[in-house]
């Protein structure tokens, strides 16, 4: 699972990421962002039918339609709370599909994180739609993006997830809600034994399965093929994306999946047993002192978020969304048979995550990987060797972000590409952002760091105006946006005017795109240092 060290660092890495933010909705406002190009005076389209009544949206001056705030399941509210989502609620005359819904519940821990969202609540079941489609019949492809943020974070409404670039491509782009901390992942006895399907936890995995099923109804009103989905998504949409794949209540919905820095297993955020996870739920219900799951659902959602503090509520093998752990459900070949486009970036935690405040001195990091690797420390120190201190830091931050993220992702692509009978396509961004706009907290990163590629490859730069993007920036923002819309629409990040990508293991090469302002493809680049990684983890634990 996501351990609360490795969430901190998750957390340094966002702040990083925007250093003159303030965060929330304030920013939104602020000098730095774009704001959307959607106006109170946008021409009016619809209707459309949905699940639950009939909608209206708006047109962008681009052409491309927008649908803000869809509510695809009934408010997790009351005695909802803690279930399965449930079907929306049917409303009467025409909805007005023009804001964002509302956030779900979450603590302030990522100011890198600007929602255009209507405030927040446990309410938040919705998702947003941009369509370039001109009618029904189209069928275009359609992107589903699911939101970072460590499971405990994030909205569909932030302005890096807009879809109206991608839309421009020719594809249809839904970003959605799900619950987050204890809201979406608590599980506990009486849970369960409400539950028909003897299964408590994994609700916000559950609200992603339930949009996908929402498109599969409904996107050809928009002018979307129902059975061209693409599942994707960054950092905990990335994992989530891995969980989609694997679970027999989502995977025949999706036709390929894009996963951005982080797949379902160890140590990423991997589930734990579902009696490991009612024990969790016990020990929660009683600091709150709610002797009944009554007691606690009747609990005010502000006084739940700030009691759940920093515990931590993993996914969950329940028996029904996840029968098994994703990993063992990849290597008996029972995840869905897609395309996949995955990679992680070079700079996904710092060498400081190994050495805390220690100097980066050789004798220093070989103590750590000692303690660490204890008799395999040797091979460690030859395969992430540090013989002076610059050599420690790029070594210890290849590690760090391997143990962190950049691991399970590799061991994703590796499991779908030995059992998944469908092309992977692996990346390494290398890019580190440009310098900041003056007057700026703080210097940007020199590396590329966690989730510095979303903007670049969603075609959002503009929206963030933090950094004084230059022309290799754009350049390598079109290429990106270039390779994700071609994979959305053929399974095949390749097209016309874009360097060569090649499949990962149509060979015994395991080759990698590296993106960055000279993008190629490599053969076997930290190769050996993730097959170290992979044998320390299964040693230590029954992963296949």
């Amino acid at each position: 699972m996501l351990s609360s060290r490795w969430l901190g660092i998750l957390a340094l890495g966002c702040w990083l990421a925007a250093p003159a933010l303030t965060g929330g909705q304030e920013a939104a406002r602020g000098p730095r962002y774009l704001a959307p190009t959607l106006t109170a005076d946008a021409p009016v389209t619809g209707p459309i039918r949905v699940t639950g009544g009939i909608i209206t949206g708006s047109v962008l001056p681009d052409g491309v339609r927008t649908f803000r705030g869809i509510p695809f399941a009934a408010p997790p509210v009351g005695p909802l709370r803690w279930t399965a989502p449930q079907p929306p609620r049917p409303w009467q005359g025409v909805r007005r599909a023009t804001r964002f819904g509302p956030q779900c519940m979450q603590p302030p821990i990522f100011p890198d994180m600007v929602f255009r969202s209507d405030g927040m609540s446990e309410d938040c079941l919705y998702l947003n739609v941009w369509t370039p489609a001109r009618n029904p019949g189209q069928r275009l492809p359609v992107l589903v993006y699911i939101y970072g943020g460590g499971f405990v974070g994030g909205d569909g409404s932030e302005l890096r997830y807009d879809g109206e670039s991608l839309a421009r491509r020719g594809i249809v782009v839904v970003t959605t809600n799900y619950r987050l901390g204890m809201f979406g992942f608590l599980a506990h006895p009486e849970l369960t034994r409400e539950s028909p399907h003897r299964a408590s936890g994994n609700y916000g995995l559950l609200d992603q399965a339930a949009a996908l099923s929402w498109v599969r109804e409904n996107i050809a009103a928009f002018g979307g093929d129902p059975y061209r989905v693409t599942v994707g998504g960054e950092s905990a949409g990335s994992i989530s994306a891995c969980a989609l794949m694997a679970s027999p209540l989502s995977r025949g919905l999706i036709a390929g999946a894009i996963g951005e820095s982080g797949g379902m297993i160890s140590p990423t955020f991997a589930p734990v047993p579902l009696a490991e996870a009612e024990q969790r739920g016990e020990e929660f219900a009683r600091s709150v002192r709610a002797r009944s799951l009554e007691a606690l659902r009747a609990l005010p959602a502000k006084s739940l978020l700030k009691a759940s503090g920093r515990a931590q509520f993993p996914a969950v093998v329940d028996g029904w969304f996840l029968p098994q752990a994703p990993a063992e459900i990849f290597a008996a070949g029972q995840q869905a048979k897609v395309p996949l486009l995955v990679g992680w970036n070079l700079q996904e935690a710092g060498w400081r995550a190994l050495l805390g405040n220690r100097e980066p001195t050789p004798q220093n990091y070989a103590a750590v990987l000692d303690s660490l690797y204890g008799a395999d420390a040797g091979e460690a120190l030859r395969l992430f060797p540090g013989t002076t201190p610059p050599q420690v830091m790029e070594s210890g931050t290849l590690l760090a972000g391997g143990r962190f993220i950049a691991y399970s992702t590799w061991k994703w692509a590796e499991l779908q590409g030995r059992a998944g009978k469908r092309p992977v396509y692996r990346y390494l961004f290398v890019h580190p952002r440009p310098a900041t706009i003056a007057p700026a907290a703080s210097p940007p990163p020199a590396g590329a760091v966690h989730s510095a590629e979303i903007e670049y490859a969603l075609g959002n730069l503009a929206t963030n105006r933090v950094y004084a993007w230059t022309a290799a920036d754009d350049s390598l923002s079109a290429l990106m946006e270039g390779y994700f819309a071609n994979f959305v629409k053929t399974g095949n990040p390749n097209g016309r005017g874009l360097p060569h990508w090649p499949a990962a293991y149509s060979d015994d090469s395991a080759r990698v795109m590296i993106l960055g302002v000279r993008p190629r493809a490599e053969s076997g680049r930290h190769e050996d240092a993730f097959r170290f990684l992979d044998r320390s983890y299964r040693s230590s634990t029954s992963a296949p």
